[in-house]
């Protein structure tokens, strides 16, 4: 999951690295009104590749690591739609 996050944030960072470096390089030869344009698009990429890649997914968790209280992750277990653990006695 963490894996396929940092290839769409480096595919988006190096697609704007390239409109931004090929739109002073040869683009601005034909026309600088597309050359600027490009660059505004290169202009936006970075905040949403930034968005993509700390997005949590829908089975992620809200925290790293469990709250070590075993009540309190068997609740939120149970709310995530978790399996029970093994070895957890019912009530």
């Amino acid at each position: 999951m963490y894996a396929r996050r940092r290839r769409v944030y480096f595919l988006l960072m190096g697609g704007c690295l390239f409109l931004f470096v090929s739109a002073w390089s040869f683009v601005r030869l034909w026309s600088v009104e597309a050359a600027v344009a490009l660059c505004v698009v290169a202009m936006v990429i970075p905040p949403v590749a930034a968005m993509i890649a700390n997005r949590r997914g829908p089975d992620d968790r809200w925290w790293d690591d469990p709250s070590g209280d075993p009540t309190s992750d068997e609740w939120w277990d149970e709310l995530d739609g978790k399996p029970r653990r093994h070895g957890d006695a019912e009530p």
